[in-house]
């Protein structure tokens, strides 16, 4: 029996709820020589679907928990590369904020760690310093065209989105599918309509900001 990454797709993403496009073919597009990004991988599901196509995949994960996870899972599988590092518009060292409960099970709530300190089920208190990557630098370092950025990014999406759009690099981008989170921080609310208008008064087909 084929392995279909869609139908794995549909499984996952139907755990938390029906994606706005669950058949999305950009997935089922993936083979081996292309190049994929997941940006906030977190224990690499995701990871797992794009790399069992063959393709070259760099997962990004910067809570130190759940990137045990992700590097034990992949290791030997010389098509993902695993990063230690969050992903942004810019360079930076940063906090990355712990989910408030994190220390219960540091794990199964690390999908929830954020550089936001206002997001509200974060602890303030509760950090770890991380290096983040400039992803628009990272994907022009790269020199190929990636066939499927994945970000989900809790809350710092639009910056990165809007450089990438700003320098042009959407063009080199088959599909990006990112999970906006304006639902749940208030404050991101503004900024993600002013994207969403943009995405659509520029044509740009190839992003998609309700993946899940």
């Amino acid at each position: 029996m084929n392995w279909n990454p869609l139908d794995a797709l549909k499984w996952l993403t139907g755990r938390s709820g029906t994606p706005q496009r669950p058949d999305l073919p950009a997935f089922a597009d993936l083979h081996p020589g292309d190049v994929a990004i997941d940006a906030g991988a977190n224990v690499g599901e995701v990871t797992a679907i794009m790399a069992k196509t063959g393709a070259t995949v760099y997962a990004f994960e910067p809570n130190p928990h759940a990137f045990k996870v992700l590097q034990k899972k992949f290791a030997g599988q010389s098509n993902v590369h695993c990063l230690n590092q969050a992903v942004l518009d810019h360079a930076e060292r940063l906090r990355l904020y712990f989910h408030q409960n994190a220390r219960w099970n540091p794990v199964k709530w690390s999908n929830g760690s954020s550089l936001l300190p206002f997001k509200k089920n974060v602890n303030a208190g509760s950090y770890v310093e991380v290096e983040a990557v400039d992803l628009a630098e990272f994907i022009r370092s790269l020199g190929v065209p990636v066939k499927l950025l994945k970000m989900d990014v809790e809350g710092v999406e639009c910056a990165i989105i809007e450089k990438l759009i700003d320098e042009g690099l959407m063009k080199n981008i088959g599909c990006l599918v990112a999970e906006t989170h304006e639902d749940g921080i208030p404050e991101l609310r503004e900024r993600t309509g002013k994207l969403r208008a943009r995405i659509k008064a520029e044509g740009l087909t190839n992003v998609n900001l309700d993946w899940i």
